[in-house]
Parts: C-alpha cells; structure tokens; sequence
C-alpha cells in the first residue's frame, strides 16, 4: 500500500517537556515576587493609574546571551535612576518570524548554524529570563510558537503578537489564556481592524489544542485575557505615528468598547526600517504625550550595545553586541533618550 502521511517530513526529534525544564531552571520565590511587580505595574500605566511612561526596549532579537545580559545590567541601572517617570521594560525577542527564511531567533536555532538544537534553544531563553527578573527589569517579547509560552512565559512582564500573526486564530486563542498583558501590533498593511479584532477575540474564552505542562497533546481551556494593548507599527501604507494617527487609533479603540491606551513602536515600518530614524520617532511621540495625548501609553525602541546590524555568516566571526537582525540603536543614543525622557517629564509635571 502506498504511503499517504509525513511524505515531507525528514525526522521528529522529540522535546523536553515544560515540566522539566521548570524543574531543571526553577522560578524561586523572589524572583516570582519581581515577575508579579513587574506584571502590576505594567497593567497600572496601561490602565492609566500609573502616569509613568512605558518604554519597552531592548534588542530586535536576542542571539548572544552574554551580550544580553550585558545590556540588561546597564538598562537596569539607568531604570533605577528614571523609575519615578519611566517604567522600563526590556525587549527580550527569542522568535523571528520571517517573511521568506532566515533566522528564526535564539530558541529555534540558539549555535547560529543551523542544528536547530531546541532544547538548549529553550534553556537558553529561560536562562536569560531568569536573569533578567533576577534584576528586577520587566521581560517582554514575542510570543510566536504556541507551544514556547508553557517552558518561559512564567517571567514574562508584556507578551506581544506581531504583525504577520495578529490576525491569526492560533495566536488568538493563545493570547486568550496568557497570565500577562499582551500587545497587538498593526497587519503588515497598516490596518488596525486586525489587531483591533485581535484584541476583541482574546478577551473571550477558547478550547485549542495544544500541550500540557508535561507536553503531552491536549485541550487548552481558557478564561480569556482582558489585558490586551494595540501596538502601533506603521505598514506598507506609511508611518501610523503622527497625532492624526494616534488619535484615529483611540477612536476606534473607544468604538470597540477597548481601552484607549496604546503603544508606538519606534521602528519597523514607522522608522522606514531605518534604525537611525527611530530617535525622530521617539521625540515625535514624546512631544505628543507632553502636549497631552494620554491615549500613549508608551513606547518600544529597538535598541543593542552597538548601533546597527551585521550578518549572519560565519558565528565566530560575529561583532560582540550588533544585532543580526534588524538594525538597533547603540547603546549610548539609548541612555541619552531614556534620560532626556525623563527630564522632559520631570519637567512637565512641575508645570
């Protein structure tokens, strides 16, 4: 009889389980405390009973975990000294999702050449993330398989859904049982209504397959998720940043029976996919939060130790702190716009 099934599939190799893996990198007791604060606070700002601003803000993706935590510790130590007007949030991206091909972020392939050594992919992620709440930084990134929230998402602050699955039911669903606030950036075009809708269907409960804490297949029952956020990131049709913008967007969110908040992502299609265009963005939407638009939550700026991007040849050979994927801002633009954030707001609320 001829064969009918796995025609194209090579090999499975199967993975540790979540429940290992938990039990292998463990989330103590204080480091949980920090998740949780991290978590509350988010939900503060974008509830507007915290004035703060939100920046998230951290690498385009993470591929060198020394450099990761590098950068955490020096975002930690400027997050301490802006905390009373900034509450930052740092970028940790391990997914890629790839228009074509190409590198599929730290968990999918974390040596940069191809073995596709998942499980190490994973426990690095963990790794990091564990290191980073032990900082006491807010962790956000991501979410793009549905299978990665059950082995990491128990120290993430902020989850986000990007632009080529916000308008996928899978996401949905999943976005629908996560334990933190998620953000719904813009469709690729510069339509809102996907992520608008997006927003609407993870409000509500769902069943899906998916895995159990010890991977095996199963039904997910959700409650929903009501802590949800649109995320501006402009699209084929131009920048979505402008006040014209910004308040369209809390119109529709108004009419959607949602909260008005939202978030401006400083790069992608806002930056023109230019990484030194992505100052302008931030100052642009600064002003407006100054001049009083209140539906600005915050803010996500992509950003490294070094400014700029490199490409992935040959692992060995790699700039220590450049980014392999989209262009970031250095270090030092960083600071400066954290700080100059700041003392616009100190500033302003002196007023």
């Amino acid at each position: 009889m001829p064969t009918t099934r796995d025609l194209n599939i090579e090999k499975t190799v199967r993975l540790i389980a979540p429940t290992r893996l938990l039990d292998e990198l463990p989330l103590t007791e204080a480091v949980s405390d920090k998740v949780v604060a991290g978590r509350e606070a988010i939900k503060r700002v974008l509830a507007g009973d915290d004035p703060r601003l939100l920046v998230v803000v951290g690498p385009c993706s993470i591929h060198d975990p020394a450099a990761a935590l590098d950068y955490a510790g020096r975002l930690r130590a400027v997050a301490d000294e802006i905390g009373d007007r900034v509450l930052v949030v740092m970028r940790v991206y391990f997914e890629k999702p790839r228009t074509t091909v190409g590198w599929k972020g730290l968990i999918n392939d974390p040596h940069l050449d191809d073995t596709f050594d998942m499980a190490e992919g994973l426990r690095s992620a963990r790794r990091i993330l564990l290191a980073v709440a032990e900082l006491g930084l807010p962790a956000a990134t991501e979410v793009l398989e549905p299978i990665t929230p059950q082995y990491i998402a128990d120290l993430l602050g902020l989850a986000s859904i990007g632009a080529r699955t916000t308008e996928s039911p899978t996401h949905r669903q999943m976005a629908s049982g996560l334990s933190m606030p998620v953000g719904y950036k813009n469709g690729t075009d510069g339509n809102l209504q996907v992520a608008l809708d997006a927003m609407l269907a993870a409000r509500h409960p769902h069943r899906f397959l998916g895995i159990d804490p010890d991977g095996n297949t199963c039904v997910v029952h959700t409650r929903g998720n009501p802590w949800g956020l649109l995320i501006l990131r402009g699209g084929r049709s131009g920048s979505n940043y402008s006040p014209e913008h910004v308040e369209q967007a809390a119109k529709q969110l108004v009419a959607h029976k949602l909260p008005s908040r939202l978030v401006v992502d400083c790069s992608h299609a806002n930056s023109d996919k230019d990484y030194r265009k992505q100052a302008g963005v931030f100052g642009e939407v600064l002003r407006q939060r100054l001049a009083g638009a209140d539906a600005i939550a915050g803010m996500m700026l992509e950003s490294n130790l070094v400014e700029g991007q490199q490409k992935l040849a040959d692992p060995a050979k790699l700039a220590y702190g450049v980014s392999i994927t989209d262009g970031c801002v250095g270090w030092d633009e960083t600071e400066r716009l954290l700080r100059e954030a700041h003392a616009s707001l100190t500033s302003a609320s002196r007023r």
